[in-house]
């Protein structure tokens, strides 16, 4: 049976909820049981808190909105925890269980960003600590077409690279939560709340869970680092301005248009040979020092690099096959915005390390502002020799919502 709407917000529409959640439990112990369990979620107090606590700034307590033109996630500040979904529709799911399931899933992502518990939630005190919680929703060509839409041109799989070796447990997907804070717990628990809404209407195709450096430990605006030890996103353009704006934001493609495209690529790093080379090949590979992360033609990370310059013996300073070369264009159209994640998962029988980048970028455009810079990696690039992609996604993230609307309104209503 289709699960019933839930946009309202009374105490008996989270009742409703809560029964269903539940049902499971009056089955195994009993109706006295569950009653008690269900009372106990309703009536249980917040716990108190101190004065002295409650005195003491804490980033647990930061919370950023979800509401507004745009999705949250994508220009906030790039968060130390970062857990994308990937989920797959279910065949019976049409576009009115659409709609209900996006309403869900807005309603309980809205209440978690601001520090208060989804509805029915069994452990609202892991809730109360948001730490700059964002949740972003994006929509795979699948979803759209089962929405009865038209999907802008670039929401499609990527063109098959030379250096792909792509592998199903880490690509495509209907429907992507991209759910970002500076709290693993706070991560974990959203991730769980949020796929509990969804298992009437999807099943979960992949996972994949990142960090950057932890909250406090550099200033902020450091650009991140890989586990390469370089510097990765020193040329993103800055949110809030019309240069962000430009590179990010989609205004063309209907219910698109306040959104931006998404592109995830698992990028696997091989951390054992990197590990062979020397600095100077290090510095030569990428086209920046790995010390300050400035370009081999300059002192300062955010020095201009000057591919003209030439060494005593007329060779380029900035070597042609370095990565810093290959992935800047003369053409201006030819940008992203880069948000990405390191992951060092558990390795494999025989695997001595598991690690690399959850790449994620952010552009209105893919087919225009991606896919030339990612054709030029493909065909020469000297980190090609220890990076792999193992995973490739694209998204259409839609526009955000007022408070009392829901993500992807503009394509299901």
């Amino acid at each position: 049976m289709a699960p019933r709407d839930r946009s309202s917000r009374s105490d008996r529409s989270g009742s409703t909820r809560r029964q269903f959640l539940l049902g499971g439990a009056v089955a195994g112990v009993g109706a006295v049981t569950a009653i008690g369990i269900d009372t106990a979620l309703r009536a249980a107090p917040e716990p108190a808190r101190s004065t002295a606590a409650a005195s003491v700034p804490l980033n647990g307590d930061v919370t950023v909105p979800f509401h507004g033109e745009h999705q949250a996630g994508i220009d906030t500040a790039a968060q130390a925890h970062g857990t994308f979904l990937a989920l797959d529709l279910l065949p019976g799911v049409d576009r009115d269980g659409l709609r209900r399931m996006m309403r869900i899933l807005t309603d309980d992502a809205a209440r978690m960003t601001q520090g208060q518990p989804a509805l029915a939630d069994s452990e609202p005190e892991l809730a109360v600590a948001p730490a700059r919680l964002t949740v972003t929703f994006g929509f795979g060509a699948g979803l759209v077409a089962r929405a009865g839409g038209t999907g802008p041109a670039w929401l499609a799989p990527l063109p098959a690279f030379g250096i792909d070796q792509l592998q199903p447990g880490y690509s495509d997907g209907d429907l992507l939560i991209q759910i970002a804070a500076d709290d693993p717990l706070t991560v974990a628990h959203a991730s769980r709340m949020l796929l509990k809404d969804t298992r009437s209407f999807a099943t979960l195709r992949w996972t994949q869970q990142g960090f950057r450096r932890a909250h406090g430990s550099v200033k902020p605006g450091t650009t991140m680092r890989n586990l390469f030890g370089q510097v990765d996103g020193t040329t993103n353009p800055e949110p809030g301005t019309a240069d962000f704006d430009a590179v990010v934001w989609n205004t063309a493609d209907g219910w698109a248009a306040g959104g931006t495209g998404v592109v995830i690529r698992r990028i696997a790093m091989d951390l054992d040979t990197w590990d062979r080379l020397d600095r100077p090949g290090r510095d030569q590979s990428v086209g920046r020092y790995q010390s300050n992360g400035a370009p081999l033609t300059g002192t300062d990370e955010f020095d201009e690099p000057d591919f003209d310059a030439k060494t005593p013996i007329g060779f380029p300073v900035i070597p042609e096959f370095s990565h810093l070369r290959r992935s800047r264009s003369d053409n201006p159209h030819e940008r992203i915005f880069r948000r990405a994640f390191n992951y060092d998962d558990t390795p494999a029988a025989g695997q001595i390390a598991n690690a690399g980048l959850i790449f994620v970028s952010f552009q209105a455009d893919i087919d225009r502002q991606f896919i030339p810079i990612q054709r030029r990696l493909d065909e020469l690039d000297l980190l090609n020799e220890w990076t792999t992609p193992i995973g490739s996604a694209v998204f259409a993230a839609p526009p955000g919502c007022a408070e009392g609307g829901f993500i992807g309104e503009t394509l299901l209503t």
